[in-house]
């Protein structure tokens, strides 16, 4: 860590020492327009003129850049304390380069030796250009600043929006488990009474899908195979429990382990299709999943919706969109037509990296 700040203040100090050569070297072809004079780069007089030019880059450049530092520590960087920022540097400046310019023009010009015909009209100008110069400095590390504080504050905003991100997906994720539970323990109960041997099963079927759901709460994607695994043993309990009022299939022609999708996402579709429709022994459910070539699975039911006390809010589609969209831009599409309703959700690759969200723990 040392060497690597080390190494930075070499290259500011030699891009700044960079800037002072390039200035000074305008200034004195703009300046002097006798070839002669142009070429004097080793006289007194130039020699002098280098030396303040470089002292006063420095010194004005180091002594904004603390003062930057010191008013981004209290508070963030605004007009006002800009304003107060460049008053304090050039309140340093000015009367720096006035007494020096003074003292080698006046007192101290035959020692020094800088040539000049009128010492008046060289110290104002002098004074003038060192003054133009160090507000341009000053300018320009403001706005360096300015937009690095801009940078800063759009990467927090990132930081804190991929934290949000977190905390709503880790959110989304408790909306799942509870509800399932809870109708599983309402089946139970009865077929306790009806079909001991069908209970016991039923157990183990249960013990297994929660243990399926408690190992991967943890995880926002899963494999395919771990999710169609989980739902044979879902789907049994959904058939016992709704007695061939309900039937699902699935058609998977894909190779499930090289694919991912978030977690749960089958389970709750299919008690979505079941929280809306109406169905009984007469007339039943049938919900299929299907693959579509190697790019998504397709869960499609017949349609006879279910009139509801109150509006449904449709959490639970809008919860699988959410959470794709924190992994792909590709759509979770919704049709209804032709007595059916269909919902499309996208395979991701099993390469598939978490995007810039925090790690869900």
């Amino acid at each position: 860590m040392k060497n690597v700040l080390e190494k930075r203040r070499v290259y500011k100090f030699l891009f700044r020492w960079m800037v002072v050569n390039v200035v000074f070297l305008l200034i004195k072809i703009s300046v002097e327009h006798d070839r002669k004079e142009i070429d004097s780069f080793l006289d007194s007089t130039t020699l002098f003129y280098y030396l303040t030019t470089f002292m006063f880059f420095m010194v004005t450049w180091e002594f904004n850049d603390w003062l930057i530092k010191r008013e981004r520590k209290r508070a963030k960087l605004n007009f006002k304390n800009s304003l107060k920022i460049f008053g304090q540097t050039m309140a340093l400046l000015l009367p720096l380069s006035a007494i020096v310019y003074f003292l080698a023009l006046f007192p101290l010009r035959e020692v020094i030796g800088i040539i000049c015909e009128d010492p008046f009209l060289e110290f104002r100008s002098d004074f003038f250009r060192a003054a133009l110069i160090g507000s341009t400095v000053v300018f320009i590390n403001l706005f360096y600043f300015t937009m690095k504080q801009k940078e800063e504050m759009e990467e927090q905003m990132e930081n804190l929006k991929r934290e949000m991100l977190a905390s709503k997906y880790s959110s989304l994720k408790t909306q799942i488990s509870p509800h399932f539970l809870f109708n599983s323990l309402n089946t139970l109960t009865s077929l306790m009474y009806e079909d001991r041997d069908l209970a016991s099963d039923f157990v183990t079927r249960l013990a297994s899908s929660y243990r399926y759901i408690l190992e991967n709460n943890e995880d926002d994607l899963v494999s395919l195979k771990k999710e169609l695994n989980f739902l044979d043993a879902f789907v049994f309990m959904m058939e016992v429990r709704h007695k061939n009022a309900v039937f699902i299939k699935t058609d998977i022609k894909v190779s499930s382990e090289n694919y991912w999708i978030p977690t749960l996402t089958l389970q709750m579709l299919i008690e979505n299709a079941l929280k809306h429709n109406l169905y009984s022994k007469e007339k039943p459910l049938h919900i299929s999943i299907n693959s579509i070539e190697k790019s998504a699975l397709a869960i499609k039911n017949n349609l006879r919706k279910r009139t509801l006390k109150c509006e449904t809010t449709k959490l639970g589609l809008e919860n699988i969109r959410k959470r794709y969209s924190y992994y792909t831009n590709k759509q979770v599409l919704v049709r209804e037509e032709n007595g059916f309703f269909e919902v499309i959700v996208p395979l991701l690759d099993k390469n598939i990296k978490e995007t810039n969200i925090l790690a869900i723990s």
